[in-house]
C-alpha cells in the first residue's frame, strides 16, 4: 500500500472511530431512561464501579499493567486525575439526572455550549489570546445565556454545570498532558472514584433514601453493562483522535448533542419556543467557532506549504 492510500486509510478509519464515538453519546439518554427504576446515584455509582471493572478486565486481558508503578510514583499526576475525576463525577451525576427527571433538551444545550465554555476558559484560566471569530462566537453565547436566563426566568442550571464541568475535565485532561492513554486514565478516574461508588451503593443509599433496588435481572444486567458503554466510546474516541486532525474532531462533536435533542424529542419532552430560540442561537455562536476554525486552518496548511510558523489554537476538546 502507497503511504498516501495509507494515509487516507487511516483517516477513513479515524472518520469512522470518531463517528460512532459521538453517535455513541448522542443515544445514551435513551439508555439511561430505560435503567428505572434506579435512581441517578445509584446509576452513577454503577457506572463507575462497572466501568472500573471493564477496564481491569481489558487491562489483564492485554496483560498491560506495566504503567501501574510508573504512575503510583507520580503523586502530582494521580491528584490531577483525582481532580479530573471528581469534575467528570459531577458531569455524569448531572447528566443521568437531568436524563431521568425528563430534562435531557437541557443537557444537550450543556454540550452544544461546551466548545465555547471551553474557549472561555482558555482565556479566564489559561490567559490565551482569542482571534476576533472566537470573541464573536464567546459573546453570541453569552447572549444566549442572558435570553435563556430571562426567559426562562431561571439560570440554566443543567446546561452551565454540564458545559462548565466538562470543560473542566478536558482543561485538566490537557494540562496532565499524554501522561495516559484513554484506557489508563478513566481506570485510574474510576479506581479514585470507586469509594464514593460503593458509599452510594451501601449506607448512603439507604440513608438518604435513594435506593430503590433492582427491578429485575434485565435491568441489572443494563446497569452492569454502563461499564463497557462508557469505556467502548472513549476508546473509540481515543482512536479516531489519533487518525483524524483536530478539526474534524471539532466537527465530529456536534453529533452527540443533536442526537441528544432528537432523544428528548423521542422521550415525549416538549422544547418550549424560547428554548428553541436560544438554541438557534447557540447554534449560529457554534457555526462562527467553526468558521473560525475552517480558517485557522487554511492559513495553517498554508504557512506550513511556505515554511512560515503559525501556531492553531484550536479549541475542540476532548470527549468522554
Amino acid at each position: 500500500m502507497t503511504p498516501d492510500l495509507d494515509s487516507r486509510s487511516e483517516l477513513r478509519r479515524g472518520a469512522i472511530f470518531g463517528s460512532a464515538a459521538y453517535l455513541l453519546w448522542g443515544f445514551f439518554p435513551l439508555y439511561f431512561h430505560g435503567l428505572s427504576p434506579a435512581t441517578p446515584l445509584e446509576i452513577l455509582a454503577h457506572r463507575i464501579l462497572w466501568s472500573l471493572v471493564f477496564c481491569l478486565l481489558v487491562l489483564a486481558w492485554q496483560r498491560d499493567l506495566s504503567w501501574v508503578r510508573p504512575v503510583l510514583a507520580r503523586p502530582k499526576l494521580i491528584l490531577g486525575l483525582a481532580a479530573a475525576a471528581f469534575v467528570v463525577a459531577i458531569n455524569w451525576g448531572v447528566y443521568v439526572a437531568a436524563v431521568v427527571s425528563g430534562h435531557t433538551r437541557d443537557a444537550a444545550l450543556g454540550y452544544f455550549l461546551n466548545p465555547l465554555i471551553t474557549v472561555a476558559l482558555g482565556v479566564v484560566l489559561l490567559r490565551e489570546p482569542l482571534r476576533r471569530l472566537q470573541w464573536v462566537a464567546v459573546a453570541i453565547g453569552l447572549v444566549a445565556a442572558a435570553y435563556l436566563t430571562v426567559a426562562g426566568r431561571q439560570v440554566p442550571v443543567i446546561a452551565l454545570t454540564l458545559a462548565v464541568s466538562f470543560a473542566l475535565y478536558g482543561l485538566l485532561k490537557k494540562r496532565l498532558g499524554a501522561s495516559l492513554d484513554a484506557l489508563h486514565g478513566l481506570t485510574v478516574e474510576t479506581a479514585v472514584l470507586l469509594p464514593v461508588a460503593l458509599l452510594l451503593l451501601g449506607p448512603l443509599s439507604w440513608l438518604g433514601g435513594t435506593h430503590e433496588g433492582i427491578g429485575s435481572p434485565g435491568q441489572f444486567a443494563g446497569l452492569v453493562l454502563t461499564g463497557p458503554i462508557t469505556a467502548v466510546p472513549l476508546l473509540m474516541f481515543a482512536a479516531a483522535a489519533r487518525r483524524v486532525p483536530l478539526v474534524t474532531i471539532g466537527l465530529l462533536q456536534f453529533l452527540t448533542p443533536v442526537m441528544q435533542l432528537v432523544c428528548s424529542l423521542l422521550l415525549g419532552e416538549v422544547v418550549s419556543s424560547a428554548q428553541w430560540v436560544g438554541f438557534v442561537i447557540v447554534w449560529v455562536a457554534l457555526a462562527v467557532l467553526t468558521a473560525d476554525s475552517l480558517i485557522q486552518r487554511k492559513r495553517s496548511a498554508s504557512a506550513a506549504a511556505i515554511g512560515s510558523p503559525l501556531v492553531d489554537l484550536d479549541p475542540a476538546g476532548e470527549t468522554s
